[in-house]
């Protein structure tokens, strides 16, 4: 099966788009709070898939949460404590590039938790999980898969572009030889997180297209049924001539030139 073009994907992409929106409407209508949690190797393209997501949705409801590296302030935390405060509210929609599952993954393999700190995270994700979702959130948790000779690949676009260097972080190249060791941190993590209250759905993001479509399809078709029936708008016509924008004081900067 060959790879996606980007007409066809973008063709594909645009009625799925128009239900996102429909989505989000219902979430803002019902209150529904929605959260979607996207976990994956390095490159696998978790946030292409939220970028895409959202590119429609107005900012104020859908938020895209990428935390940092814990502070010396958060580490003294409950692990869970820091993502609480990004959870979503009534009506708002939440897309986390990464969460707390950052413990089962690159902090287990890369040794930045202790053993103690990793059970206890298992043991714990589960009970946590539950009780978002008997609250009434509705949780849905991605893993996007990419085999190593694929992501061998996207490093080097990333090392040879400088518009994408910035992807490319330390931690990654340190964690490059390590890829037999995350996948078995993965399937450990599956193996104790993946319930019925809160079930993995994983998704081959080996064509990063095909994958985006696969995973909003995925996730459009677990929503109950999203219409809601809202008047039209209407626009009167304007009374008098439109006017143009003047300025009293200061003067716009010149347009920016482009040639015929």
């Amino acid at each position: 099966m060959g790879k996606l073009k980007r007409k066809q994907y973008e063709q594909l992409l645009e009625p799925m788009q128009l239900e996102l929106a429909n989505m989000a409407r219902w979430a803002a209508h019902r209150g529904q709070r929605i959260l979607a949690l996207f976990e994956g190797r390095d490159t696998a393209g978790k946030g292409g898939a939220i970028q895409d997501i959202a590119k429609h949705l107005n900012p104020r409801q859908c938020r895209v949460v990428a935390l940092p590296r814990p502070t010396e302030r958060e580490s003294t935390q409950w692990y869970f404590q820091r993502h609480i405060a990004h959870l979503p509210a009534a009506g708002e929609i939440v897309l986390m590039d990464r969460s707390w599952y950052n413990r089962a993954g690159v902090e287990k393999v890369m040794g930045y938790c202790t053993d103690a700190q990793y059970q206890a995270f298992l043991a714990q994700a589960p009970a946590f999980e539950k009780l978002l979702v008997d609250d009434g959130i509705l949780l849905f948790k991605y893993w996007l898969g990419v085999d190593q000779q694929q992501q061998e690949e996207r490093f080097a676009q990333r090392r040879d572009d400088p518009l994408k260097g910035w992807k490319l972080s330390p931690v990654d190249l340190k964690a490059r030889p390590a890829y037999a060791e995350y996948g078995k941190a993965r399937d450990a993590m599956l193996a104790a997180t993946h319930t019925a209250h809160a079930p993995w759905t994983l998704v081959d993001f080996n064509d990063q297209k095909r994958g985006r479509l696969t995973l909003i399809r995925n996730l459009l078709d677990r929503l109950p049924d999203t219409r809601v029936d809202e008047p039209p708008i209407e626009l009167p016509p304007l009374a008098g001539t439109p006017q143009k924008e003047k300025y009293s004081v200061l003067q716009p900067v010149p347009d920016f030139p482009v040639g015929d």
